[in-house]
Formats: C-alpha cells, structure tokens, sequence
C-alpha cells in the first residue's frame, strides 16, 4: 500500500507489481479500492494490477469538492508516481465516468478501456429527486434498511454485508460531496469519438441504476469499442456479482492488447 499527493487529495494505492502490462482499476461510488478484489486475484499473476480510493471513498483523505475531471487527473498522476507510460484503464460506473476523461486528457497513456456498468451521459435527472431524497435520509440517520435499499441499487445479487457494515460505520455526511460530483456531471456522448483506444464494455442485464441502453449508446459512440458483453442477471457492480465471467472477459481483453 502507499499514497500519492495530489491537489488536496492523498490518494491511497494498492500495486500488485510485477513485470506484466499494467491495469488500474478505479471503482464506483460508494465502494473503493476492495470491490476489485476478485479481479486483482485472478489477473496479478499476468498483469500488474493498481488499484485505489477515489476522493470521498476508502482511506483517500481529502478535502472541497471535486468533479470526474479532478478524478482523471488524480488517475493519471497515480500513472506519474508509479512511473507508467501508459496502462489499461478498467471503470465501475463512477470510474467509468473518471476512465473516459483520463482518455480524453491523454489519450497516448490508455491502451485500453474496460468499461463496467457506466456511461457517457449525465445522471437521469428524472431520478435527482428519490436519489436527493434518499441521501438526506441518510444524513438525518443512517440505518441498515436504507443501507439495504441503496444495497440493492448498487450491488444487485452480490453479497451486501460487507458493503453495508462499511457504510454504516462512517460519519452521516460521509456521502455529500460524492453525490455532488455525481449528479453534476456532464454529458460527454459529443467527445466520445475522440477515444480511439481500443474499448470493452460490459454491462449487467439487470442494472436498475444505468440501464442497458446507455451501455449501448457507449459502445455505439466509442470507435475502438470492440463489443457490449450483456452479463445476464447482473446488476450494477457485475464484476462482484458474476467476477468469473467479467474477469475472463478483462483478461482476453488485455491479451488482445497487451503488445
């Protein structure tokens, strides 16, 4: 484990090492470095695998506010510290969003995207209101049944008591500013032509946060996108729910580019 400073933030890493093509995993809201768990155990013996806490998450501290632009570069100066030209980029939802700006801000260091149950789109603004509505619930008392509710929402058929123990353990207002930087993104549907680097997107079939046509519209507006593999059953974190199947398809992936 180690840190890395950047603007404000002192950004906690995990890098398996090795000599094998590099992969960094960054991970969706609500979650950290751990939910990629089962990847880095499948794939280290092959590829080096980083991942971290993103601002708001895990064991980053920080301060302010931030948006997923501040994310790209906090991603790219993770590349700089460990002295990486260039790396895979896998995202979960929220690092989905921070994966595809890094590749619009230096498109020479992505030598491919994985991209996990995420989009190029804003958040659904029909939804601003149970989300704004959900959130000031938690503030005012957290409890396990709402911890269960979001559960559901992010993790689908993945074992939740982990997640859940970790949420309920932090302050009330753990959550605020993560949500800010999430319900305040842009679209960027009108840049994606300018990711050339090769894509993957892989998406649960029975995500209630991002559905499947915005997975579609992804792979649709990506040049390089190579596919959309519809994980059947999944919800939103596919890679914990079914991580065999997610994690075959990362690593044919990074074989095919690897060179």
């Amino acid at each position: 484990m180690a840190f890395v400073e950047r603007d404000g933030a002192h950004l906690y890493i995990e890098d398996s090492g090795g000599e094998g093509p590099a992969v960094i995993f960054s991970h969706g809201i609500m979650m950290d470095s751990e939910m990629f768990a089962p990847q880095v155990r499948s794939l280290s013996a092959e590829f080096r695998c980083i991942t971290w806490d993103e601002r708001g998450h895990g064991r980053t501290d920080q301060s302010g506010s931030w948006t997923y632009w501040d994310s790209a570069l906090d991603l790219l100066a993770i590349l700089d510290d460990l002295e990486l030209d260039h790396a895979f980029l896998v995202g979960m939802s929220q690092g989905g969003f921070l994966s595809l700006r890094a590749a619009l801000l230096a498109p020479e260091r992505v030598k491919g995207l994985g991209l996990i149950d995420t989009q190029a789109g804003p958040e659904d603004p029909n939804l601003r209101p149970v989300y704004d509505g959900m959130l000031a619930a938690w503030q005012a008392s957290p409890d396990p049944a709402l911890a269960e509710t979001v559960a559901d929402i992010i993790l689908g058929p993945a074992d939740h008591e982990p997640w859940v123990s970790k949420w309920l353990a932090r302050p009330p207002d753990w959550m605020v500013e993560p949500y800010k930087t999430l319900v305040e993104r842009e679209d960027i549907h009108d840049r994606l032509a300018e990711i050339t680097s090769p894509a993957l997107v892989i998406h649960g079939t029975a995500d209630t946060a991002i559905p499947m046509d915005k997975a579609q519209a992804l792979c649709d507006g990506l040049p390089g996108c190579e596919g959309l593999i519809a994980i059947e059953g999944a919800g939103h974190a596919a890679n914990l729910s079914h991580p065999g199947v997610v994690t075959e398809a990362l690593r044919d992936f990074f074989r095919r580019h690897a060179a």
